[in-house]
């Protein structure tokens, strides 16, 4: 299993980036429940969003909501994260997670520990 996250970049605040988590070696229409993480120099990894893989419910931190908005491409194996009016505190790794589903994911989809794989993280850097 292979997660491949990449769309990271440096942009000013305000501006937009779309990152994209391409999954290869299984089906994100299967049993497996994708979120995105990010992590800031010097802080622990948060989660930022997440999607629900039965009926494709956006569950979003209150750090990014709505500015965040993250789809998933059942065609493509791809889960995107579309960022609008970014700020400084938006720099950070970002990460994609693939979860297999249990029955106690939506008590744990925020935390690292319910993820069983990791994409390599994409860099966003928001500076002037």
């Amino acid at each position: 299993v292979q997660l491949q996250a990449s769309g990271g970049g440096l942009v000013q605040p305000g501006d937009s980036l779309k990152l994209s988590c391409e999954v290869f070696g299984l089906s994100l229409d299967d049993r497996y429940e994708i979120a995105w993480f990010r992590q800031s120099p010097g802080k622990e990894r948060e989660a930022a969003s997440c999607i629900s893989r039965r009926d494709g419910t956006p569950y979003y931190a209150n750090s990014v909501k709505g500015r965040f908005t993250i789809a998933k491409d059942g065609a493509r194996n791809t889960v995107y994260l579309q960022m609008n009016s970014l700020k400084f505190e938006d720099t950070a790794v970002y990460y994609c997670a693939a979860a297999l589903a249990r029955s106690d994911y939506f008590a744990t989809r925020w935390k690292m520990a319910a993820y069983d794989y990791w994409g390599q993280g994409t860099q966003v850097t928001v500076s002037s």
